[in-house]
């Protein structure tokens, strides 16, 4: 029986020759993780199984980043929790605060996920390291609890759908970001509802791992269970020098069965910005011209990479941010912040008046490190733009790639690159 990427790993990891969409499995997991918000909900439905020690302590990851540096006392509580559950573990995959950065940018980096693993974790953008060819879903605090103790989870094979993006002349500037907005805003945020999204084509093949992990960081927001695209040679370079465990690489079989192929030309697509108050309400940078703005984000699991910082940094370097504008640069992790100091990258923010912060979720959640007041914008590469998403109900969330915000950044209202640089 022909299999995508999904249907194959999900078999093998359930210990069968094939599966079908809508066929409900256990499966043996190689990650379950969780962070600082949702890891001690997870801990204390643990503590009611009728085990003391979780199934494989070198298979699970605990990220304190979403309010970390803590904000206040609540936050601290809750990262105390993750700690010392931790340290009794004896969980490898912890990191402190000064070592730990947003955890679907620190992961893949430290090697933690790898292609052909079935990922769980409570934080619905798990979905991200679908980019390196595996399934990765996010699941909630009680499901993370008993995949802790049993070192499994129950699925129902998801249907598959297949993205397809035909040549490689992209428009300037554009990237991950504008890919999966534009598909968003064609399919709606419950388009692919517990289905597969899986990224094939030219324009994938030419499209850095930085900017896959932004294509299916984002495709929850798409309702999807899962994002994959399968592991190439540009995968295996990134996962080869930091892998240190083995792994299996899938590929769809050429006569799989998908519920519905999309295809689309990448010369085609514009650079996007998703108006309020969905992810699908994304149209042409050029319909958001003059929509002015009080705040600008450029961080996120989504855009905290090194190259949404290289590509922010391209347009300020030498200008300065608008007097009526807040940026806030916000790197995806450690190491991400040492390259961009080694670059430079850090002077031209700073220099141009953004403020740069120790790697955080902070703001993306409406948590800290940049909450909006009532009535006013802003323009982010994070993820969601939901109501009331990074602050007041009545303040509005504009999405973009890295390009556009900083752009956008120096002019005051939301504008195309082109007007900046």
């Amino acid at each position: 029986m022909s299999m995508t990427i999904t249907e194959k790993i999900l078999a093998d990891h359930a210990g069968l020759k094939e599966v079908s969409p809508g066929e409900l499995i256990t499966a043996k997991l190689d990650l379950a993780l969780a962070n600082d918000i949702t890891g001690p909900v997870a801990i204390q439905e643990f503590e009611k199984f009728e085990t003391d020690k979780v199934w494989d302590p070198a298979k699970v990851a605990l990220v304190p980043d979403h309010f970390t540096p803590n904000k206040d006392i609540a936050s601290a509580e809750l990262s105390k929790k993750v700690r010392c559950f931790a340290k009794d573990q004896k969980i490898v995959h912890y990191w402190e605060q000064g070592r730990v950065g947003i955890e679907h940018c620190l992961l893949p980096e430290q090697g933690v996920t790898l292609p052909g693993d079935v990922i769980i974790g409570a934080d619905s953008h798990t979905c991200t390291y679908g980019a390196l060819g595996a399934f990765a879903t996010g699941v909630g605090s009680t499901d993370l609890a008993a995949g802790l103790a049993t070192g499994e989870a129950w699925f129902r094979v998801p249907e598959s759908l297949k993205f397809v993006f035909h040549g490689q002349n992209f428009q300037p500037w554009v990237g991950g970001k504008d890919l999966i907005l534009y598909i968003i805003g064609k399919i709606g945020v419950d388009g692919a509802r517990y289905k597969a999204m899986e990224f094939t084509g030219e324009g994938i093949s030419a499209l850095s791992m930085d900017n896959r992990f932004t294509i299916c960081n984002m495709a929850i927001e798409a309702g999807a269970k899962n994002g994959i695209i399968a592991a190439d040679d540009k995968t295996l370079g990134y996962v080869n020098e930091r892998a240190k465990r083995p792994f299996k690489v899938y590929q769809s079989d050429a006569d799989a069965y998908y519920d519905e192929v999309f295809e689309f030309n990448v010369a085609d697509i514009p650079l996007q910005v998703a108006f309020p108050h969905l992810p699908e309400n994304a149209k042409d940078v050029k319909e958001a011209k003059g929509i002015k703005i009080d705040q600008v984000v450029i961080g996120s699991c989504t855009n905290g990479r090194i190259e949404d910082l290289r590509a922010a940094a391209q347009i300020l370097r030498g200008k300065s941010v608008h007097p009526d504008i807040r940026l806030i640069v916000i790197p995806g992790t450690q190491n991400i912040y040492k390259q961009a100091i080694k670059e430079g990258l850090i002077d031209i923010f700073v220099d141009a008046g953004a403020v740069v912060s120790t790697p955080t979720c902070g703001p993306c959640l409406g948590g800290y490190m940049g909450i909006l007041a009532k009535g006013e914008r802003s323009l982010s590469t994070t993820n969601r733009n939901f109501v009331g998403r990074m602050g007041h109900p009545e303040s509005e969330v504009y999405l973009s790639g890295p390009a556009v915000a900083a752009a956008s950044a120096i002019k005051g209202e939301i504008v195309h690159p082109e007007e900046a640089v």
